[in-house]
């Protein structure tokens, strides 16, 4: 008399397939940290701004060069800024595809990051 359906070797592939999940989560999560303690550093107008940026998209440095300091025109300065923490942005979005996009098809959510 059986004892129930017969699963054949299924119990096996689980565990692998246990595995490899176990491996995949560990591995992302080893790129998230190297992602969070990266460091981007943006420019802009010939390096006269740039703008250190952690994978945190925390700010940790902003250096403008004296001569573009301009009291008549601060809106030329206001564009060079932004120019330089979007240069940074786009350094950070683009490491981070890079080093997570290879496992987005398998996890839900994390287009959402990219």
């Amino acid at each position: 008399m059986s004892k129930g359906p017969s699963f054949g070797n299924m119990g096996g592939n689980m565990a692998d397939l246990m595995r490899q999940a176990q491996k995949m989560q560990q591995q992302v999560q080893e790129a998230q940290n190297e992602l969070k303690n990266a460091e981007y550093v943006g420019k802009a107008a010939g390096d006269l701004v740039t703008v250190k940026m952690n994978g945190e998209r925390k700010i940790t440095d902003l250096k403008i060069a004296e001569k573009l300091i301009d009291p008549d025109d601060p809106d030329t300065l206001q564009d060079m800024v932004i120019m330089a923490l979007n240069d940074a942005n786009d350094k950070m979005m683009e490491d981070q595809k890079n080093k997570l996009g290879q496992y987005a098809g398998g996890l839900s959510g994390m287009n959402g990051m990219m």
